[in-house]
C-alpha cells in the first residue's frame, strides 16, 4: 500500500472507531449498534481493491478488538472485517467509480448481514453465545437499517476523499461533497457537474456561444454582399 493510503486509512479508521465507541454505542438503540468502522472499511475497499481492503479490514478489526469496552476474543472482529474488506474490494468497478448508488448500497446491506453472521459464527466457535440471547434475526435487521441510514452520509464522502488523496483523476469530477451525497440520495438522474462528455457544462455553453457568434457574423457578411 502507498504511504498516503496508509495514512488516510489509519486516520479514518481511528476517527470512525472513536465516534462509534464514544457516541453511537451510547445511544442505547435497540438491537445492533451502527457500525461506522464497517462502513469505513467498505468505502475504502471499494476504492482501493481487495488486497488493500483486506489489510485495512484486518487492521480496523484488530483496533476494534483492543478498544475498550471490547469483551470478546482478540482477532474475532479482525477476521470479520478482513473478509468483508476482501469481498468488497472484489466488487470495485473497473473504471474506479460506481455507475450509481445502487451497487454500493447493495454492498452495505450485504456487509451488514455478512458481518453479523460471521461475527456470530466465529463467536459460536470460540464459545461465545451472546448472539443467541439477543436474537440473531433482530441483530441482522437492525444492523441493516442502521447502516443503510448512515451509509449515504459516510460512504460517498470517504470514497471521494480516498480518490482525491490517491490522486485519482476521477476525483476531479467531484467538485463538492454535496454533489457526492446528492448522487447517493437522489441517484438515477445521470447529471454530473463537470461531466467531460461534450466538454462539460461550461464547455457546452462556450461552444454554443461561439457558434452563435459565427452564425451572426455569417448573416452580417451576407447582408453586406447584397
Amino acid at each position: 500500500m502507498r504511504f498516503n493510503r496508509i495514512l488516510l486509512s489509519t486516520t479514518l479508521v481511528i476517527v470512525a472507531l472513536v465516534v462509534q465507541v464514544s457516541v453511537l454505542a451510547r445511544l442505547q438503540l435497540p438491537g445492533a449498534v451502527p457500525d461506522l468502522v464497517l462502513l469505513t472499511v467498505l468505502a475504502l475497499s471499494l476504492v482501493y481493491g481487495h488486497v488493500s481492503g483486506a489489510l485495512i479490514g484486518f487492521g480496523a478489526g484488530l483496533l476494534a478488538d483492543l478498544a475498550p469496552p471490547a469483551d470478546h476474543a482478540v482477532g474475532r472482529y479482525a477476521l470479520v472485517l478482513c473478509v468483508i474488506g476482501y469481498v468488497a474490494g472484489l466488487t470495485k468497478p473497473e473504471n474506479g467509480q460506481p455507475r450509481s448508488a445502487a451497487g454500493p448500497m447493495v454492498m452495505v446491506v450485504a456487509a451488514a448481514v455478512g458481518s453479523t453472521l460471521l461475527y456470530a459464527g466465529v463467536g459460536a466457535l470460540v464459545g461465545d453465545t451472546g448472539a443467541r440471547h439477543v436474537g440473531l434475526v433482530s441483530l441482522i435487521l437492525t444492523a441493516v437499517v442502521y447502516d443503510l441510514l448512515l451509509a449515504p452520509f459516510t460512504v460517498p464522502w470517504i470514497m471521494a476523499l480516498a480518490r482525491r488523496a490517491d490522486n485519482d483523476p476521477l476525483a476531479e469530477s467531484t467538485t463538492t461533497a454535496g454533489d457526492v451525497t446528492s448522487g447517493w440520495i437522489a441517484s438515477g438522474t445521470g447529471l454530473r457537474v463537470g461531466d467531460r462528455r461534450g466538454g462539460g457544462l461550461r464547455g457546452g455553453l462556450r461552444t454554443r456561444a461561439a457558434r452563435s457568434r459565427a452564425a451572426r457574423a455569417a448573416r452580417i457578411k451576407g447582408v453586406k454582399r447584397l
